[in-house]
Parts: structure tokens; sequence; C-alpha cells
């Protein structure tokens, strides 16, 4: 069986844009990065630098699973 490259549009920008979505869909809860860091189980500078950095520190898909039911949103909405 031949198989041949596939041409995909990927998002450079896609861990600027969860970044911003964690932000806002946590403002929106009116939780604090305290309060998210704690739930989460990680730490306030991880969560602070998440969202501040703008895509620059990532995270892997377990603690965007964490954030995404402490913040009771849907995971897809991370990438919206």
């Amino acid at each position: 069986m031949a198989t041949f490259k596939r041409e995909f549009d990927f998002e450079d920008d896609i861990k600027k844009k969860i970044s911003l979505n964690i932000r806002k869909y946590r403002k929106k809860a009116g939780i604090t990065q305290e309060q998210l860091a704690v739930d989460t189980g990680k730490s306030y500078d991880f969560i602070r630098r998440l969202e501040f950095k703008k895509g620059e520190v990532g995270c892997s898909i377990d603690t965007l699973y964490k954030i995404s039911v402490v913040l009771n949103t849907r995971i897809d909405k991370f990438f919206e």
C-alpha cells in the first residue's frame, strides 16, 4: 500500500488561542488563578505563565482536561 503526504492547514498559534480561552473561561467562571491551580493540582506560577505567556507555555491533554472540568467548560471550547 502506497502512502503519500497529505496537506493540512495547521494553526500556528493554537497554543496562544488555548491560553487566551483558558483565561476567558476562568474569568467567566469567577475563579482566580490560585484557585484553578489548587483545583487542578498545578502550581500558581504554571497557571499564571500558561495564561500570560500566550502560547509560549503549553500544557498536556491531561491538564487541559482538568482545567475544562474545573471551569465546567467543554474541552473543545478552548480550541475555538
